[in-house]
């Protein structure tokens, strides 16, 4: 079993930097491509043999040291009652869509391990094939809020700011039922053979430090305490800039992935060298070439300083334009430890 991502996970001193990339398990793989033209992407996800094919699929192109699962954001709104469907450049979009977010009352409780257990079965299927952990996941109550607002991104995450603020009894309500059913979807994945969870906050840059303080952070803490007291590694990953960096690890995670926009040893210093760290090349470098790429990661490998609980990423996720060899390159140059 390769586990030194989950070694690094724990903080202990490990023989070279685990990686492993945000969106690896699709869009930029060759052979992703080819599955969907077979399947449409939540038939993928629905599919647990699919799915686990897919899921290992960055393992042809790069020796990542953990598997990330594929599956949606997005996944647990189904098991709550919810139609979706997934529109480009758009995302995950409710039918009938919400009138707002005070349809709170059309969600339904469920038990994840009945109602997602494709997720649960792909989890089991990989865990007997592959050597390198899988990495499970769920949504930051805030971030998965923004999907039952309608309209484009900008529209939907003004709405949940103008909940947020101005209907506190509401907003309570809502992250609540996510908090509680997340954190049973989590551990039902650990239970499946999970080695880690990460929480995805990708929406929380857009928020004040007061906001996310006042509104966010109480709900973030309590899924990643309910996650943690069942002693399941996490990472907590917020796009966000470097102010908000100690909120972030002030609401949980073993480790607190970072973005590329603040520098990684800036970014530690700000969570606390007493936390492991994931990140943070910027998924732009590798659209740049493989010269670009390997620079930078070089400067990430250089700023991390060899501190256990270092595990490399990107700042974000794969651009679909990625190129699989240099992806590779970089896995290269990371697991041969150049600094």
């Amino acid at each position: 079993m390769n586990d030194i991502f989950l070694r690094a996970l724990a903080r202990e001193h490990v023989e070279r930097t685990p990686v492993w990339f945000m969106r690896q398990a699709g869009r930029c793989l060759p052979a992703y491509r080819e599955e969907r033209r077979q399947f449409e992407f939540l038939d993928l996800v629905r599919n647990p043999e699919a799915a686990a094919r897919v899921t290992a699929l960055p393992l042809d192109y790069f020796p990542v040291d953990a598997l990330v699962l594929f599956q949606d954001l997005s996944t647990p709104f189904e098991a709550a009652g919810l139609d979706i469907e997934l529109r480009p450049g758009v995302g995950p979009v409710v039918l009938p869509p919400w009138g707002g977010l005070e349809d709170v009352d059309r969600l339904e409780p469920f038990d994840p391990r009945d109602r997602l257990a494709f997720v649960l079965e792909a989890i089991r299927i990989l865990r007997n094939r592959h050597a390198v952990p899988i990495i499970g996941f769920v949504g930051a109550p805030f971030t998965l809020c923004s999907y039952l607002c309608s309209g484009p991104r900008e529209s939907r995450l003004a709405q949940l700011r103008a909940v947020m603020t101005g209907k506190t009894d509401t907003w309570d309500r809502l992250a609540r039922f996510w908090v509680d059913h997340l954190a049973e979807f989590a551990i039902a994945q650990h239970e499946a053979g999970a080695g880690a969870i990460q929480i995805f906050d990708s929406w929380c840059g857009i928020l004040s430090p007061q906001d996310y303080k006042q509104y966010v952070l109480p709900y973030s803490k309590s899924l990643l305490q309910r996650i943690g007291d069942a002693q399941i590694p996490t990472v907590h990953f917020g796009s966000a800039y470097q102010t908000m960096l100690p909120l972030l690890a002030e609401a949980g995670g073993d480790a607190i992935g970072v973005d590329w926009r603040t520098p990684l040893d800036d970014a530690w210093k700000e969570i606390g060298l007493d936390r492991g760290i994931q990140g943070n090349l910027d998924p732009a470098s590798i659209l740049a070439g493989e010269e670009t790429a390997l620079v930078e990661t070089r400067k990430i490998l250089t700023k991390a300083a060899g501190r256990p609980g270092h595990i490399f990423n990107v700042g974000h996720g794969l651009h679909p334009n990625s190129d699989p060899s240099i992806i590779a390159a970089v896995v290269e140059q990371v697991q041969n430890g150049h600094t």
